[in-house]
């Protein structure tokens, strides 16, 4: 037997303590709040990195756990750089008067936009009113009466002297009506009263009027309708030069209005495209100067009553639409889009219904989306948010490898899109940050080459920094700051330094301290919370403690149910006394926002057998890859501890009982290593201490994950079933730098009631558990005797021993084998030979 005195964790490395006196201050009112970003140089300077180069693709991709700062990060650096950057172009559309459904882009100054707009309403408005003033000038409408009367004295002269023709031949010319409409007519003249021509074919055919007569009447009646429409060729020529006139004298009287008017634009808009536009502006106007005039009163209504609405005429060609107003930035801006869809990314045309019912739409409906409006600038979005989003990402490669965005709507089904607008392309210089996490990073970067192309920066945001003085007292500036910025009360230094053991706590080792501030923020608000319900004026140390504590039990529902099982029995843990075969492993339930720890009893069987070491677990796939690969590796360390001298022949079962899930992860190997040696040594394991742990095929122990959960829940149990001060837990040594165990815990291992061992090799731990030295190899290869490893190496040679015989190896069994064979030979056939 070897001494019950084994190595434990010291008590000062079961929990970093973080001594309020090191602090200078009494409460956080004495410092000053943090302004700079805590814990991520690392991703600062790829961020600068990334905003500083200005090359095409270097876009960022944000990774990091939620809550470590990305977003503060990111404006803090952006604020820093560009504070006095160039400030953008505003971006505007009008109309193309050559082609509709091809709009044109115009960029101007910051602030150009909405003046250029004004101006054009002004130009528009004045010319309103100032054309139909024009026309009714008396000097104007003198003009106008002269042309017109002129035309129609020289239409009524032509008409005259024809009639007296007609009248001299003999015929009247009369006016024929035809339905609402009236024609003129040539009759002859019968008696002194205009008779139809087909009256007097009557009166021929009745021999009451001569047909030598009518003949001469039709040829001559022929000859003058044919000048009759020669007149009437003439006067529509002549109306088409009173209008030509007209057109001209109104063009004489109103383009030097209009000219004058554009002119001054010109002049305050001194840029090529704007002077074409203007020029094109100018044309259409002269082009439609009826527009202009005063609009006639409306005719009577078809229904009694019944009052329709007058289109307005809202000269909407003449428009501008400002999509991107810079007026008021000041610097590179930064926009931050919550909700990447397309529409709020990209823009969209949208469609109006008129009063027939048609769908229409024109260069005024374009909008733009964020990121036109960072043009120029930064644009910031969650990079899941928008990648769910159907068409953002194929839009935004597009966008960032061309660096030209084409305003579209986006309509999957395209068949229903009634728009055929294809604005000008606009140029885009937009730096894009997007926020994600490693996942989703290397999902598109493995799957995308595009990616790779268009995101040339990765910004890792680490959960973890190193924890030093600096850093200590960064915590304290960045509590003093969530105070000023929430109205909280101050924190003492026994409040500031127990968050600051928070932070090493949920970061998982004594070295580092957690980034994540949001956690962090969370505590400081919850122990503000205590600390006004217990009248105090600061926030100190207790109420921290309870904050953790309270938050603790808002979600630990499932453990105090699985507590309860185990105190009650229906869950079996042994936390006292010996078993062979028999060890108490221990299990971290991880629930998303909560993980705690709880043992777990590991059987061991070993019978005589070819199987190997068989994982229950596995056999009814209740196992995970990494849980398999453990139980693989105890198979290497049996064959390199003890089958360098003789095979291993046996058949060994481990289960997890009472398990009803799955099992994952490799921290229970050495548990069950334990199991299967105190089950071929026939050596009872101790009870009441628990292992974690996992082992490599040499049996060195290393280290896991949830080192404290797995302490703290071993520690309940023992607790519940009662502190006997021999109980305790085996951890791997190398894990001794990742305790952070709860102040109770702490003080029960202080008080001798509970126990922390490190544990380096199979050897030591096994010596723990049975009491008994492992024993080495000596010289002559065998252990020695009565060790851990020596009852090992003896069961495994019987079990090889007894298959042999079981299987006819012994000599014995060769003679009876040759007597057989002989008899059967002599039976069979006459002519064997023995």
């Amino acid at each position: 037997m070897v001494e019950n005195r084994h190595e434990e964790v010291p008590v000062e490395k079961l929990r970093w303590r973080c001594d309020p006196d090191s602090f200078s201050f009494e409460t956080t009112e004495s410092i000053q709040p943090c302004s700079e970003i805590i814990g991520q140089d690392r991703a600062l300077e790829a961020i600068r990195v990334g905003l500083g180069i200005n090359s095409i693709g270097y876009n960022i991709f944000v990774t990091g756990l939620a809550g470590t700062g990305r977003f503060t990060t990111i404006k803090s650096v952006l604020k820093e750089l560009d504070a006095a950057g160039k400030i953008p172009n505003d971006i505007c559309y009008v109309n193309n008067f050559k082609n509709v459904d091809m709009p044109h882009m115009f960029s101007l100054p910051a602030g150009k936009g909405n003046d250029f707009k004004k101006e054009m309403e002004t130009l528009i408005e004045s010319l309103k009113k100032k054309i139909p003033l024009i026309f009714e000038n008396e000097n104007y409408l003198n003009k106008k009466k002269e042309l017109v009367e002129g035309f129609r004295n020289k239409q009524a002269e032509m008409f005259r002297e024809f009639e007296k023709k007609v009248n001299k031949e003999g015929f009247a010319l009369v006016q024929i009506q035809m339905g609402p409409y009236s024609r003129p007519g040539i009759f002859p003249m019968v008696e002194g009263n205009p008779v139809n021509i087909e009256q007097l074919e009557t009166m021929a055919e009745e021999e009451k009027f001569s047909r030598e007569e009518l003949g001469k009447l039709k040829e001559k009646q022929a000859e003058l309708i044919n000048e009759l429409e020669s007149l009437f060729k003439e006067t529509r020529k002549s109306e088409k030069e009173i209008k030509d006139e007209l057109s001209a004298l109104d063009m004489e009287v109103i383009s030097p209005v209009i000219k004058d008017s554009i002119a001054d634009i010109k002049e305050r808009f001194n840029f090529p495209k704007i002077h074409q536009y203007l020029s094109d502006v100018q044309e259409d106007i002269l082009a439609n100067l009826h527009r202009f005039r005063e609009k006639e009163e409306a005719g009577p209504s078809p229904l009694p009553g019944l009052v329709l609405p007058q289109p307005v005429d809202a000269f909407t060609e003449y428009q501008v639409n400002v999509l991107v107003d810079n007026s008021e930035t000041k610097g590179a801006p930064i926009i931050i889009e919550m909700t990447p869809n397309y529409r709020n990314l990209f823009g969209t045309i949208e469609r109006v219904v008129e009063r027939s019912g048609i769908w229409k739409t024109d260069f005024t409906h374009i909008k733009a989306g964020s990121f036109l409006r960072a043009n120029g600038g930064y644009l910031i979005f969650n990079a899941l948010d928008g990648l769910v989003e159907p068409g953002v990402w194929p839009a935004l490669k597009r966008t960032l490898k061309n660096q030209v965005m084409e305003v579209q709507t986006y309509d999957p089904f395209y068949f229903f899109a009634t728009s055929a607008l294809k604005p000008e392309p606009i140029e885009c210089d937009t730096k894009v940050i997007m926020i994600g996490d490693s996942y989703l990073f290397h999902l598109l970067f493995n799957l995308d080459d595009d990616f790779k192309k268009v995101f040339k920066i990765k910004a890792d945001f680490d959960s973890v920094m190193e924890k030093d003085d600096a850093k200590i007292l960064q915590y304290a500036c960045f509590i003093r700051k969530i105070c000023d910025e929430e109205k909280l009360k101050p924190f003492d230094k026994t409040g500031v330094a127990a968050v600051v053991e928070y932070g090493t706590e949920i970061a998982g080792r004594q070295k580092k301290l957690s980034a994540r501030f949001h956690v962090i923020a969370d505590i400081l608000r919850e122990a503000n919370y205590w600390a006004s319900k217990d009248g105090s004026d600061v926030v100190k140390e207790k109420h921290v403690d309870l904050a953790i504590q309270k938050k603790v039990h808002r979600v630990n529902l499932i453990e105090e149910k699985i507590q309860e099982m185990i105190e009650d029995g229906t869950i079996m843990i042994d936390s006292d006394g010996r078993v062979v075969g028999q060890v108490n492993g221990l299990s971290v339930y991880n629930l998303g926002d909560y993980s705690f720890g709880k043992p777990s009893r590991i059987t061991v069987t070993t019978s005589l057998g070819k199987a190997g070491i068989i994982n229950i677990e596995r056999e009814v796939e209740m196992s995970g890859p990494i849980h398999n690969k453990g139980v693989y590796i105890l198979s290497g360390y049996l064959r390199d501890r003890y089958a360098q001298d003789k095979p291993i022949t046996m058949s060994a079962s481990i289960c997890f009982e009472q398990s009803y899930s799955g099992v994952e992860g490799d921290s229970a190997s050495s548990t069950e290593l334990y199991a299967l040696l105190s089950s071929l040594s026939g050596l009872p394991l101790r009870q009441d201490i628990a292992i974690t742990g996992s082992v490599n095929q040499k049996g060195e122990i290393q280290p896991i994950g949830g080192v404290n959960e797995k302490v703290e829940g071993f520690f309940e149990v023992c607790k519940a079933k009662g502190l006997t001060g021999n109980q305790g837990v085996m951890i791997p040594h190398l894990n001794v730098d990742d305790l952070m165990l709860r102040k109770d815990v702490v003080q029960a291992i202080a008080g001798g009631k509970f126990h922390v061992y490190p544990v380096k090799t199979i050897d030591q731990g096994i010596e723990i558990l049975t009491g008994v030295k492992a024993g080495e190899r000596l010289e002559d290869g065998e252990f020695p005797k009565d060790t851990v490893n020596d009852r090992v190496d003896r069961r495994l040679q019987d079990l090889g021993k007894k298959i042999k015989e079981y299987e006819g190896g012994g000599e014995e069994s060769k003679e009876k084998k040759k007597k057989r064979g002989k008899a059967s030979c002599r039976v069979e056939s006459p002519t064997c030979n023995g």
